[in-house]
């Protein structure tokens, strides 16, 4: 049983999209819910964010609509270090912000500001350390900054009961490809 989950999947700018009205961040979030619903039947307490733009946000904005109806859900926000949206565009900070005023938990794992990449290192060990599975949005053929987290998780598989899920681009397709054609 999975009751600490944790999420990531790609960065907004690798995926092509610069817009927080682009059409397909509805569709990766339709799918995200899908798979959290599934998580908290089967008892999912805690979904666990380091906060990055992108799937990371999307996710913890859909926590945040689904603990309407499920409030013992709970998110975590575990920043690698202090101020990590200090360099991002104002629209960015107002949607980071939103997600940490509501989430249940927020630190940061190195409690300083950004150093060097090892920080980036130690994040991604912690928060598969914390949990009890990790929910990836991946291709295959793009590996990308989701790969990190997936290195240790499959790590962890091998010597404990980890679970590593994924969710490929053919997943997000289908969802499109339902409301497209559903008449």
């Amino acid at each position: 049983m999975v009751k600490v989950l944790a999420v990531t999947g790609y960065k907004t700018h690798e995926l092509g999209i610069f817009d927080e009205k682009h059409p397909g961040i509805k569709y990766i979030k339709k799918v995200l819910e899908k798979r959290l619903l599934s998580f908290i039947d089967d008892g999912l307490e805690w979904v666990l964010i380091s906060g990055q733009l992108g799937v990371e946000l999307w996710c913890a904005e859909v926590v945040i609509e689904l603990k309407r109806n499920y409030p013992q859900l709970k998110l975590a926000v575990l920043t690698p270090f202090l101020n990590q949206e200090s360099n991002w565009n104002e629209l960015k900070k107002e949607q980071y912000n939103r997600v940490l005023q509501q989430a249940d938990f927020v630190d940061s794992i190195t409690k300083r500001e950004y150093e060097n990449p090892s920080q980036l290192k130690l994040k991604n060990q912690f928060i598969i350390e914390k949990s009890d599975g990790l929910l990836v949005i991946y291709d295959d053929d793009k590996p990308g900054s989701p790969s990190y987290y997936i290195t240790y998780a499959k790590a962890r598989t091998e010597n404990s009961n980890y679970q590593l899920f994924y969710i490929f681009p053919d997943e997000i397709e289908q969802v499109y490809q339902d409301e497209m054609f559903d008449w």
